[in-house]
């Protein structure tokens, strides 16, 4: 597969939802979780889906309970937290592995494309992939969604 524009995801709500639809429009995709450390950081992806999300750029939440299992809840309890905890009004998909050999088909492209290094090391790690499908950067969880590297690199890619 030549971008990620050839993948597709199952939404939080059930519905499908096919990542060809965000062609054209930059997309920082985020492995999440509800009972991570870095949890809080759900309020500034917010916040960069309110800024950048009307000149096209498209924040999209993927729920995972591969790091420490700070992931239980189902995909209802998972978008209600999200939605009464802090806002979320961006896309979020339903419940997805991010690691190793079944690990989503997008998640293994990214190790594909950038190495082994580049593989989510815990929740919150996120990936700019450009309006072309190709993948534009990566940051680890420590790097908060509003921070420098990633709005300059969100400016860019818009």
């Amino acid at each position: 597969m030549a971008s990620a524009h050839d993948f597709a995801f199952t939404a939080i709500d059930g519905r499908p939802l096919d990542m060809k639809g965000f062609a054209g429009r930059p997309v920082l995709l985020v492995n999440v979780a509800s009972f991570c450390g870095f949890t809080p950081q759900y309020a500034e992806l917010q916040k960069l889906h309110e800024a950048y999300g009307p000149r096209g750029l498209v924040v999209l939440g993927v729920p995972c309970n591969d790091f420490g299992a700070q992931e239980p809840k189902t995909e209802p309890e998972i978008a209600k937290f999200c939605e009464t905890g802090y806002g979320v009004t961006f896309p979020m998909t339903a419940k997805q592995k991010v690691l190793g050999g079944d690990a989503h088909p997008l998640y293994r492209w990214i190790v594909e494309q950038a190495g082994e290094a580049a593989a989510p090391r815990w929740n919150f790690h996120k990936y700019l992939i450009g309006k072309g499908g190709e993948l534009v950067g990566g940051w680890p969880s420590k790097v908060a969604p509003l921070s420098p590297e990633i709005t300059g690199a969100v400016e860019a890619a818009l």
